[in-house]
């Protein structure tokens, strides 16, 4: 869980406790931004993608990235920007960082059985020489083994046609029926078209919150975290990454419905994540819009 630190509105005064978001690092290590602890917050009156980014290293492989700015909404209708602790030690000069980077190469077995200093090249422990010669036990007699000495190929070794791989046919998804729209006069029919659709693609348990989270989730699954956007203007390139680093907090795929569409810089953006993008009409029929969507209609959940 993320640090948690004192939160006052300077607009209404109200008093909160704002817990920091935890998302997966790349090196799958759970993150938060680390809040400046007794720094006020401030009101966002204008939004700018330099504000709405922070820079966070992950304390556990070192490795510096780009994270949503934490936000924290006032009943009061002020949205506040809550400060971050900025980075300042390079993790190339920190002997911790690098400890920690060793720590993480050896936990997910990178070295020993894998090939280790001596598996070949330069590199150490899951290095640019993990993969060379005499690497996950070779026994390749062009390679030699832990004594230098050639390997004989065993019993084992035979051409690949010698051990044929029986590949079962897969199994012809059954016809799904003909799927029953509702018509979309209100923010909360939007909602409700989504989760038919949802519900109509395979997916189980899909629910609707009583009221929209923070984080902008207007429908849970089963493994899915789904965005509705009934507003007039497209949706832009922020809320596409938003709801991609969400679904890879609680583990989940992320689908994002419209009415209004997308910029093209958030299509880009969610080819490159495997984001489903789906544009509804008042009849509430969702169409895809890119790839990601254009496969989940076909094979479903």
């Amino acid at each position: 869980m993320g640090d948690h630190v004192p939160v006052r509105c300077p607009v209404c005064r109200r008093a909160h406790t704002f817990a920091s978001p935890v998302y997966p690092c790349a090196c799958g290590a759970p993150l938060a931004p680390p809040l400046l602890q007794g720094a006020p917050a401030e009101p966002i009156r204008h939004r700018t993608w330099t504000d709405d980014w922070v820079t966070v290293r992950c304390p556990a492989c070192g490795r510096q990235d780009q994270w949503p700015q934490p936000e924290l909404g006032c009943p009061c209708g002020t949205v506040l920007r809550i400060p971050v602790r900025p980075v300042t030690a390079t993790p190339e000069t920190s002997e911790d960082a690098a400890a920690a980077r060793r720590s993480t190469a050896a936990a997910s077995g990178a070295g020993g059985s894998f090939g280790g200093p001596g598996a070949g090249g330069s590199g150490g422990p899951g290095g640019p020489g993990a993969h060379g010669p005499g690497a996950f036990g070779s026994r390749d007699p062009r390679y030699a083994g832990p004594a230098g000495a050639p390997v004989a190929p065993g019993p084992a070794d035979g051409p690949a046609e010698d051990c044929p791989l029986s590949v079962p046919p897969r199994a012809e998804p059954a016809p799904r029926p003909a799927f029953r729209p509702v018509t979309i006069r209100t923010a909360r029919d939007a909602v409700t078209a989504a989760a038919l659709y949802l519900r109509w693609l395979g997916f189980r348990e899909v629910v609707q919150p009583e009221e929209r989270t923070t984080a902008g989730i207007d429908l849970r699954a089963q493994g899915l975290v789904a965005q509705v956007d009934p507003t007039t203007r497209p949706v832009t390139l922020r809320a596409v990454e938003c709801l991609w680093l969400n679904g890879l907090n609680s583990s989940a795929a992320s689908v994002l419905f419209s009415l209004a569409g997308y910029s093209a810089d958030a299509r880009a953006r969610a080819d490159d994540l495997g984001v489903p993008l789906f544009v509804m009409d008042l009849a509430g029929v969702p169409e895809p819009v890119n790839g990601p969507a254009k496969d989940l209609l076909s094979t479903g959940a």
